[in-house]
């Protein structure tokens, strides 16, 4: 299967619900690899990095979110790989 990187921005209730920790842990389950980080405008952006179908269902999960979120809309653009071999947390 193909390696893809995707870029995703996740708009809603999304800071302050712990959505980043909680993506953090599924994309651990996942296997898939990348970032995540709060925006100024109270949205997330995240990269993802890993197997095509492993990062569709992480962007997928991340439609949904944990349960103390509400995802209003969720915006996905394909993006170069930077190689990173773990899921991390930005600020």
């Amino acid at each position: 299967m193909a390696q893809v990187a995707r870029h995703v921005r996740v708009t809603g209730r999304v800071q302050g619900v712990f959505f980043r920790a909680w993506a953090q842990g599924e994309a651990r389950e996942l296997g898939v690899s990348g970032w995540i980080r709060n925006c100024p405008e109270n949205a997330v952006e995240a990269h993802l990095e890993g197997e095509a179908d492993d990062v569709d269902r992480m962007i997928e999960r991340m439609r949904r979110g944990p349960s103390n979120a509400q995802v209003e809309d969720v915006s996905v653009e394909d993006a170069a790989p930077e190689g990173l071999g773990r899921f991390q947390l930005r600020r």
